[in-house]
């Protein structure tokens, strides 16, 4: 990490794959300062006073995207990312192509692709609880979810990644995956 002056991880993968435990991990390792694709989302529903839920992230996402343009959050996150002085900066929460096109041009940038099985994401959707309903979720609720509109791309984002992560094991497995891929810039 020390040869390159500024590293920058985005991170994409399904709901509950493993990318907030990887920030959180780069976070408390190295330092590194954090962006969420969802934090603009989760900002105007508090100014709005309206429940944080997936649905209502989802709902607002769509109506900014459909309004203001497609790219919105990549822009404010893109404009957040260029004002950082941070040497090490991860991104968490990439969904579409739009999500990536403004951070594509900063050659710090670097995408990885996180992914693990159906069964244990919702297993880990329901443990962490992050939003409103998650710990109630059947998981034929959670199936719905991640088939919504905004999940879509994930997979097709995750295709053109410089990195690959199959997170279907413990947090020892998911660091060393991390790690390796760090080392690639020392």
């Amino acid at each position: 990490m020390a040869n390159q002056e500024k590293i920058i991880l985005g991170f994409v993968g399904e709901i509950a794959s493993g990318k907030g435990t990887s920030c959180n991990y780069l976070i408390k390792k190295y330092k590194a300062n954090y962006y969420r694709f969802s934090d603009p989302l989760r900002d105007i529903l508090n100014i709005l006073y309206i429940k944080i839920t997936r649905s209502n992230m989802q709902k607002l996402s769509t109506l900014l995207r459909k309004n203001f343009s497609e790219n919105i959050l990549a822009k404010i996150i893109a404009e957040k990312v260029k004002k950082d002085n941070y040497k090490f900066i991860v991104i968490d929460g990439i969904r579409r192509f739009a999500d990536i096109a403004y951070l594509k041009e900063n050659k710090a940038f670097h995408l990885i692709y996180i992914t693990a099985d159906i069964d244990l994401r919702y297993k880990r959707n329901i443990k962490r609880g992050e939003n409103i309903n998650d710990k109630q979720k059947t998981f034929e609720e959670f199936k719905k979810d991640d088939n919504q509109e905004s999940e879509n791309e994930i997979k097709k984002v995750g295709k053109t990644a410089e990195f690959k992560i199959e997170n279907n094991s413990s947090f020892e497995n998911l660091y060393q995956n991390i790690e390796e891929i760090i080392k690639t810039y020392s």
